[in-house]
């Protein structure tokens, strides 16, 4: 099946252009509103893995009110200069709990192709103060996946935090283009532990492992590749 995403996503992206007008609308307090507020979060770091020099980033922020948010986000990887995966991502987001945002946007990936997505999603604090995002994506052929990250901060002192982290990726056909199979396809354990020499600035190190599950780890050893790796990352966290 394929459906043209990319008519519906101008429609979702101008529901995410007039999300800063209806921001703009909080300087006056009302339904909850109390201003005009933004936060990002950037991850950059570098490793040397099997395929060559690994530099990763995540990237994600927001502008807006309590209510109404404005979403970017964007990661990706790149091997000896070559982008391996890289995504774009704008989404319309409005508070449905004190800590839940509701998502609705567009992802485009840029690598390994050109790609289009609908994005809707879910962004909180889940018990025990997981940091959470949930989303699903339906790529212009129709094929349908998800994604599910969580992450814990745990201090050590004021200024050195470990946070284990988790990304499970699934899908719900097999989408030879991607070399991806039904099922959950890949999973990503970490223990970042970073040092904030301010709130804005922190760098860190990342012991992070990668495996690829059922048949994806049979498509790896088809193709003659690793269906995990292990690796050491350095990296710096900015605050904005």
């Amino acid at each position: 099946m394929r459906i043209n995403v990319k008519h519906i996503a101008l429609l979702v992206a101008a529901l995410v252009a007039a999300a800063p007008a209806r921001a703009a609308d909080a300087d006056m307090p009302k339904h909850g509103e109390s201003g005009v507020f933004h936060a990002a979060t950037a991850d950059i770091d570098i490793t040397h893995g099997r395929e060559g020099n690994l530099k990763t980033w995540d990237a994600d922020g927001w502008i807006g009110g309590d209510v109404n948010r404005l979403w970017l986000a964007s990661e990706g990887d790149v091997v000896d200069s070559k982008a391996t995966k890289a995504e774009l991502w704008a989404m319309y987001g409005r508070n449905v709990s004190p800590f839940w945002d509701a998502q609705l946007g567009v992802r485009h990936d840029f690598a390994p192709r050109d790609t289009t997505y609908l994005v809707a999603g879910l962004e909180g604090m889940a018990p025990y103060f997981f940091e959470t995002r949930v989303h699903l994506f339906v790529s212009e052929e129709g094929d349908i996946s998800a994604r599910v990250k969580q992450e814990l901060d745990l201090p050590v002192t004021q200024r050195l935090i470990t946070q284990p982290h988790l990304e499970l990726n699934l899908f719900a056909q097999d989408v030879p283009e991607l070399e991806k199979a039904a099922g959950l396809a890949e999973a990503e354990v970490g223990l970042q532990t970073r040092y904030e020499i301010t709130r804005e600035f922190a760098p860190y190190l990342d012991i992070n492992y990668t495996r690829k599950v059922g048949e994806n780890a049979g498509l790896a050893h088809r193709h003659q590749e690793p269906a995990d790796d292990l690796t050491l990352r350095l990296g710096i966290r900015l605050k904005f």
